[in-house]
């Protein structure tokens, strides 16, 4: 009995290799052909010059590896790349650049979960699984070895020397684009997301015997805080995602913050992020370096704002709903709060920010020394806003059930976003309520940042995480918030009438460093005093007046120093 067998059809390795440049240059590229037609708005022959040299480049890099054995790999390999980055790209407008590679290698199963979706799993299929069957399925003819290599050579130089006079020809319209958007060939695939691989790679090799230098070792608590008569705790709470625009107490058109607003909390109006995204953003808050001086590197190789505090003396806690500290809670005491599976507020390893209110009123109830304690949120973290907020603070409906942004409206995605800003509001309103209800004991204060915002589709922009340079506003700009009780303001000389007149000034994720030092009246030779957003409203020190527990501390100093004072 005959069996039918389907012959599988022959092709060159060069044919082959052409095919597969095409492909790659308008298949898996729709990102970068659509900025490339903006940035190239008044220059197409420079961009089409640009586009042909990319191309030509590409075949002569698919020519050179075309050998038996190794050209179908590389072909799927590169294929495969080049689906996944046009998914992320196309879909949510993010660039595969090194942060966004340092986003995902730092990410968690939960986290990364929302982004394995339907609509990843058919992308992938189209534009990766099939084209590399086809190319499993071809049979490649391939000629011997040295007659190949002249054959390749006959192709592959010229195709270099063509490229060459192309962007010559053309040098300077393409040079002034690639100068002023230099995000355009981070978005060519799949050039772009392996060099930022491999630059991530290198980046990681290079700190592996990275030594952590000391900051602030001769930092020591002021005369303030040891005449406060109580300890003095500061909650530095740590944002996620959420945008300033979003705030009603920013002048959002939609009441956003009605806890807040009730408790009259310090409000700044105009501040920047130093990042786009957590693993940028996050150590920059806490680091000394100002963003125009800020790098990796400077972070992962000094200490920073908790280390400076315990130099001091002062106790500080890190807990954690998110996906860790990057690097800056590791000689600290740390905690996370998604490791706690039989809470109710906990579902598939992530949980609601109500997470820390239980645990952060034992704390305070027992807290005899002065402390930070640093809550990291989970805050507004998409793409699946609706896990964010419990059905209490589903206020804003319809809102999108499902982390594929693209499958809601723009009015759905907004109000769930909305919702998780409402929800916020009620996690920091709460810390302030928890921090009076313990004022007889400890002098509480509370200072809240986020690390980044977020797109909600302007401009075909999702999520976070675009590079800084070219970042819209609505992910560089952010809440930044401050309460006081009545102990603290007392003790440490705060003035929040004089902070709320001067709430329209600039403000950065550079003050936080120095802000907090200030707040624990930390004495030291890292404080930067013009960059504490609080020292030109808080009182000089009256060691005449009847500071509560003055004399006890004075008769304290008095004999640590042997009577003189």
């Amino acid at each position: 009995m005959a069996v039918f067998r389907m012959r599988r059809p022959e092709i060159g390795s060069i044919a082959l290799s052409a095919i597969a440049t095409l492909y790659l240059l308008f298949v898996a590229n729709n990102s970068f052909w659509s900025h490339a037609a903006v940035y190239f708005d008044h220059a197409r022959i420079a961009m089409l010059s640009l586009g042909a040299a990319l191309g030509l480049t590409t075949f002569s890099i698919l020519t050179s590896l075309s050998m038996k054995y190794v050209m179908k790999p590389v072909l799927v390999l590169l294929i495969a790349i080049s689906a996944a980055a046009s998914y992320f790209t196309d879909t949510f407008g993010v660039v595969i650049d090194k942060g966004m590679i340092g986003n995902a290698a730092v990410t968690t199963g939960p986290e990364a979960g929302h982004l394995l979706i339907g609509s990843l799993a058919l992308h992938l299929a189209l534009y990766a699984l099939i084209p590399s069957l086809l190319i499993a399925w071809l049979k490649v003819k391939h000629r011997r070895f040295f007659a190949k290599a002249a054959v390749n050579f006959l192709f592959i130089a010229p195709a270099l020397v063509l490229s060459g006079v192309l962007v010559y020809g053309n040098f300077a319209g393409i040079a002034y684009a690639l100068r002023e958007h230099r995000d355009l060939m981070v978005r060519f695939n799949p050039a772009g997301p392996i060099t930022s691989a491999v630059r991530y790679g290198l980046s990681t090799y290079r700190e592996r015997n990275l030594v952590v230098q000391p900051l602030g070792t001769d930092a020591k608590e002021g005369q303030r805080i040891a005449t406060a008569g109580k300890p003095v705790v500061v909650v530095v709470v740590a944002g996620e995602t959420a945008r300033a625009m979003n705030f009603s107490l920013n002048g959002y058109r939609r009441e956003t913050n009605p806890e807040l607003k009730a408790l009259g909390v310090v409000n700044y109006r105009d501040t920047t992020s130093c990042g786009t995204a957590t693993a940028v953003s996050l150590p920059c808050m806490f680091s000394v370096y100002p963003r125009k001086q800020y790098s990796d590197w400077k972070a992962r190789s000094s200490e920073n704002l908790v280390n400076v505090l315990t130099h001091a003396g002062i106790s500080v806690t890190w807990w954690d709903n998110n996906t860790g500290s990057k690097g800056v809670a590791d000689l600290i005491s740390f905690a996370s709060m998604t490791h706690n599976r039989n809470s109710q507020l906990c579902n598939n390893g992530e949980c609601l920010d109500e997470i820390f209110l239980d645990e952060l009123d034992k704390k305070l109830g027992a807290t005899t020394k002065d402390s930070v304690i640093v809550l990291h949120q989970l805050g507004s973290h998409g793409p699946s806003y609706y896990l964010r907020y419990p059905e209490a603070f589903r206020r804003f409906t319809p809102d999108c059930r499902t982390p594929e942004l693209t499958s809601c409206t723009t009015d759905e995605i907004v109000n769930a976003y909305d919702n998780t800003i409402l929800y916020t509001d009620h996690i920091l309103a709460s810390v302030a309520r928890l921090l009076e209800k313990h004022q007889d004991s400890i002098a509480g204060a509370m200072i809240y940042m986020s690390d980044h915002g977020e797109s909600l589709g302007e401009n075909g922009i999702y999520l976070h995480g675009a590079p800084y340079a070219i970042a819209p506003k609505e992910q560089t700009q952010v809440p930044f918030i401050a309460w006081f009780s009545k102990p603290y303001q007392s003790s440490m000389g705060v003035d929040t009438a004089c902070l709320s007149k001067g709430a329209g000034i600039p403000k950065s994720h550079d003050n936080l460093f120095h802000t907090v030092l200030g707040m624990m009246d930390v004495q030291t030779g890292v404080y930067n005093r013009s960059l504490d957003a609080f020292a030109t409203c808080t009182r000089p020190l009256d060691r005449k007046k009847e500071t509560p527990g003055y004399h006890a501390a004075e008769g304290r100093l008095r004999a640590e120093s042997g009577g003189v004072l």
